[in-house]
């Protein structure tokens, strides 16, 4: 059960209170909190997509990896683990890098 109400306040700002589960809103604060951002910000962000694009899109379902992408991490974590692994201190250092890996094929 959701009611609104707007009223207009000093510098082109409005209120809009609605109603929502206790609950909901605790974890929405938790999830802003992680976020670093206030819930008014998150709403407002939504809001201004809302308006700009003039569609949402809300998804019931998990998102999980595709096995194919679970084996890479395990892979990727397994290398990594052994050392096998290059680290750059600079991004042109990386792309060197890679040229002269494209280079060799």
């Amino acid at each position: 059960m959701y009611s609104y109400c707007i009223s207009f306040v000093y510098m082109n700002t409005a209120v809009i209170n609605i109603r929502t589960e206790a609950r909901l809103k605790n974890q929405l604060q938790q999830l802003a909190e992680e976020m670093g951002l206030s819930i008014s910000s998150l709403i407002n962000s939504f809001i201004k997509q809302l308006v700009r694009t003039k569609r949402y899109e809300i998804s019931a379902i998990k998102e999980e990896p595709s096995p194919y992408l679970i084996r890479c991490i395990k892979e990727a974590e397994e290398d990594y683990k052994k050392g096998n692994y290059y680290s750059f201190a600079e991004p042109q250092k990386a792309l060197e890098f890679l040229d002269k890996m494209i280079k060799r094929k």
